[in-house]
Formats: structure tokens, C-alpha cells, sequence
């Protein structure tokens, strides 16, 4: 492995709907991929309810050994949308209206009715936080130093994520090519962790899966360096072939 620094990044999912199953999260892959590209890898994720205490531990938790935390979920207008107060209270700070968020909010719903107490809720941040612009619904997302809170609706994420891009500090974004294979990965374990082994500066994961009656894996390669990455697989493919076996390049 190269000695160059390695910029990690925690996520906490919240909402009951998660964790009940009624709502399926597709925020993981979407931040993990969009962290990549900024070169920052997604180390961790925790998934919790809409309880404050369950939220100050994980954010207490996730941001202390990362370089960001980010957050989806619970920044909405109803009662239960705790998030802002949580991590307020575990930055130890008072929650105010951040003027901008108000007047952001104020144009939106010019001609939506105004902006009741409810709606106001959204303009809520722990004080001396900064906003995260959100195209979709007016309602801004939050920046507080490395923390980053952010709407759970995935297309709003999205939207967030776009006004981050190329904002934050990262290294350089983690490459990968995937080799597939019809083999029981336990027959080639072996050779997987030899070729590893010599390319330092490279990964393997595996990911076996079944299908059509037979047992396949596909091998991941990653790595931060182009030359190392393409060596790695094309040593990988011919030690595969060597054992008579089919390797399919970019995967089964």
C-alpha cells in the first residue's frame, strides 16, 4: 500500500421507516459512490431510529473516528423530525433559524400558501452551521464543520450531494475492475490472496453468488493507482486461466 492519506466518511440512516422495513434506504449507494468520485471511501454506516439519544451516539460515535459524518433523514416539518435538535445537542449548541434558510423558504412558498410554523421548522440548524443547497424543495441542508445533515428522500440527497461536489477535501478516488468467474471461491482463495499480497497497493474482495444451477464469484480489484490496478487484474486473469479457468472481464 501506498503511504498516501486515506479520507474516510461515516453515514447515519434515521427514521423509524428504515428500520421497520416499510421504506427501503437508497441513500448508501448513492453517498458511497458520490464519496468515491470526491475521493473520500465510505467506512462505516449505522441505521438508526428517530431517537435522540440513539442519534447523539452515532453521530458522537461515527464523527470521531472519520473525516466527515453524514446524515439522511429526520430534517423535515413534523414533530418527529428530531435530527436537528440531536446533533445540536451532541455538538453542544442551541438550535436557531438560520436567516437565509428562512428567506429561502419564504420564496419558495411565496405562492404555496407562506411559510407556517411547521414549514419553518426547516430553516432550523444548530447554531453556526452553514446550508447545503437544495434545488428540489427550497428546504436547504445543513453543514456544521465535518458533519453534514441532509434530506432522506433520495432525489433530495441527490441534490445535496451535486452542491457538495468538489467542496470537501478528499484523496484520490478509489478505481476498480471486476474479473468474474464460474468457481467456488474456495477453490481459488488461495490464489486470491497471493496475488493481493503481490500488489500492494491493490485489494481483492469477493463476492460469490449462485445462479443457473452453478456457484460463480466475482473478484473486485481496487486500488488508487491506474498502472497497479491493471497489473493486479491482468495477473489475476492469467493465474485464473493457468488453473483452466474462464475469467469473464467486468464481472459475471
Amino acid at each position: 500500500m501506498t503511504d498516501e492519506r486515506i479520507w474516510t466518511a461515516g453515514l447515519v440512516i434515521i427514521g423509524d421507516e428504515i428500520l421497520s422495513g416499510r421504506t427501503p434506504d437508497r441513500n448508501i449507494a448513492q453517498i458511497a459512490l458520490w464519496l468515491n468520485i470526491q475521493g473520500i471511501r465510505l467506512s462505516e454506516v449505522r441505521v438508526v431510529g428517530d431517537r435522540t439519544a440513539a442519534i447523539v451516539e452515532a453521530v458522537n460515535a461515527l464523527s470521531a473516528r472519520n473525516d466527515y459524518l453524514f446524515t439522511t433523514g429526520g430534517i423535515g416539518p413534523t414533530h418527529d423530525d428530531i435530527t436537528v435538535d440531536a446533533i445540536a445537542g451532541a455538538l453542544g449548541v442551541p438550535v436557531v433559524v438560520h436567516p437565509r434558510a428562512r428567506a429561502m423558504l419564504e420564496q419558495y412558498y411565496a405562492g404555496r400558501g407562506g411559510v407556517t410554523e411547521a414549514r419553518l421548522r426547516m430553516a432550523r440548524v444548530p447554531e453556526g452551521a452553514d446550508l447545503i443547497e437544495n434545488r428540489m424543495s427550497g428546504a436547504p441542508g445543513i453543514r456544521h464543520g465535518n458533519i453534514f445533515i441532509m434530506a432522506g428522500v433520495p432525489h433530495i440527497t441527490a441534490m445535496m450531494l451535486d452542491a457538495l461536489s468538489g467542496k470537501i477535501e478528499g484523496g484520490r478516488p478509489l478505481l476498480s475492475r471486476t474479473v468474474g468467474c464460474w468457481v467456488a471461491e474456495s477453490e481459488v482463495a488461495d490464489m486470491l490472496a497471493a496475488t493481493e499480497r503481490a500488489h500492494p497497493a491493490c485489494q481483492i474482495g469477493s463476492y460469490p453468488f449462485f445462479r443457473e444451477g452453478r456457484v460463480g464469484a466475482n473478484f473486485v480489484v481496487r486500488s488508487t493507482e491506474q498502472l497497479a490496478l491493471d497489473s493486479c487484474v491482468s495477473v489475476l486473469l492469467a493465474a485464473l486461466a493457468d488453473a483452466g479457468r474462464d475469467a469473464v472481464l467486468d464481472g459475471i
